[in-house]
């Protein structure tokens, strides 16, 4: 396959260039209730493991690095949005787990970033665009490689493209 350099580092810049301004525009709706993007990622990642996840776990899902993410914990326990337990797989290791008040601030948040992202991806795009942009997205991730990589392609339930190339 030949490579056009140029058609793919215009296309990088175009996506790159995108992503950041509409996700500044999420950032700077009225939606967050004074949680920051990653105390909700946070918050997210947890709403669908009841049984919690470990610190190293919402690093690798959120793409912080561990320290970090031991402040963010930190803070949200301090809010009484979470809170630590044992993990019963492993005693020495603590699992990280909504509380009642984590758990409504996570949906109502949810609820507020769903609005705003449908008004903001329909305003310019049709469903079919919709549609081929996602597509297109999931592509990538599948094409992509590393640790953060297989995280994301496993929060989609996509095969790395990797593995598709060794299907029969």
């Amino acid at each position: 396959m030949t490579i056009d350099v140029r058609l793919a580092n215009d296309a990088w810049e175009a996506y790159y260039r995108t992503q950041a301004t509409i996700g500044r525009e999420f950032a700077d709706a009225d939606i967050w209730e004074g949680l920051a993007q990653t105390e909700y990622a946070v918050l997210y990642a947890l709403s669908s493991q009841p049984e919690g996840l470990r610190i190293t776990e919402l690093g690798e899902d959120v793409l912080l690095t561990q320290p970090g993410m031991s402040r963010l914990i930190a803070r949200l326990e301090a809010q009484g949005l979470v809170e630590r337990r044992a993990d019963d797989a492993d005693k020495r290791a603590r699992r990280i787990r909504l509380t009642a008040a984590g758990s409504a601030i996570q949906r109502r948040v949810g609820a507020g970033l769903a609005r705003t992202i449908a008004v903001v991806m329909s305003r310019s795009l049709s469903p079919a665009q919709l549609r081929e942009l996602r597509a297109l997205s999931l592509e990538l991730l599948a094409g992509a490689s590393g640790t953060y990589a297989r995280v994301q392609q496993d929060a989609l339930g996509i095969l790395p493209a990797s593995l598709e190339s060794n299907e029969p």
